[in-house]
């Protein structure tokens, strides 16, 4: 009996710790979206915020698109070999990075290492008592802390994701010409013939949200931290667990929605 009461508490008090993030989340987004009409505050810090978010994200980010090209490519040809023209290879390269694995795999990539960082440096600011002195000087640490990175984040991260699908189809373009045999012609075709403008918009509209996912739950899991040193990493921490289980559920949401 005493093992099910011991259960029961466990799985009440996890609903409760999902109900009350919830909750923050919310109100800190409600509050978000009033400060956006403070541009005084939040207007100066929106450039720096672009090139930390975006364009210190590009090396990691490309250094996975060309990897997950060079694979794709491969694996396609051991795929298709003997069963469809080679020519399909172009076809899978394309399809999958700019439909998939480029704003996926960016995405997950980027929760690491942007919404962790959110998380941390917001978390310290806060057990530092840092965003009570904003408030004490008559600053709206909303509008001065939280808007510029998420705004950033939907912004660059669209940005990110486009270099991503272009490097990682142009590391399978190389591979298809230098291991498989295959004729840059043929390559071409794969990529031209199963090609719609749709598929850009839809990567689009993914890395967008994708991008506002990150930086808002960074910004709310430090935004809302306690405990000292410790709260922190588990601010981070918790920032890129949830994060990442957001972006494969709207992942999934986006391909029933949309496609």
């Amino acid at each position: 009996m005493s093992v099910i009461v011991r259960s029961v508490e466990a799985i009440g008090s996890g609903a409760l710790r999902v109900i009350i993030a919830i909750g923050r989340g919310g109100y800190l987004a409600v509050d978000a979206f009033r400060a956006l009409r403070r541009v005084h505050f939040w207007g100066p810090h929106l450039l720096p915020q672009m090139s930390r978010i975006g364009v210190e994200s590009v090396p990691i980010a490309l250094f996975i698109a060309v990897f997950t090209g060079i694979v794709l490519a491969l694996q396609a040809s051991y795929t298709f070999t003997g069963a469809v023209p080679l020519y399909f290879v172009g076809t899978l390269v394309g399809k999958t990075m700019v439909l998939e694995l480029g704003p996926v795999l960016t995405g997950l990539a980027l929760s690491g290492r942007v919404g962790a960082n959110i998380a941390a440096e917001l978390g310290t600011m806060r057990v530092t008592e840092q965003i009570d002195a904003l408030e004490t000087l008559a600053y709206d640490p909303v509008a001065y802390l939280v808007v510029p990175r998420v705004l950033a984040g939907a912004l660059m991260f669209p940005v990110v994701v486009m270099l991503a699908n272009a490097v990682g189809v142009l590391a399978g373009w190389g591979t298809a010409l230098s291991l498989l045999d295959m004729s840059s012609q043929e390559f071409q075709k794969g990529l031209q013939i199963f090609f719609r403008p749709w598929d850009i918009q839809f990567s689009m509209i993914k890395s967008v949200t994708f991008g506002i996912t990150v930086t808002a739950v960074g910004c709310s899991f430090g935004y809302h931290c306690r405990g000292g040193a410790e709260g922190v990493g588990k601010a981070a921490t918790s920032a890129v667990v949830v994060a990442t289980m957001i972006l494969l559920a709207l992942d999934a949401f986006w391909a029933a929605v949309l496609l």
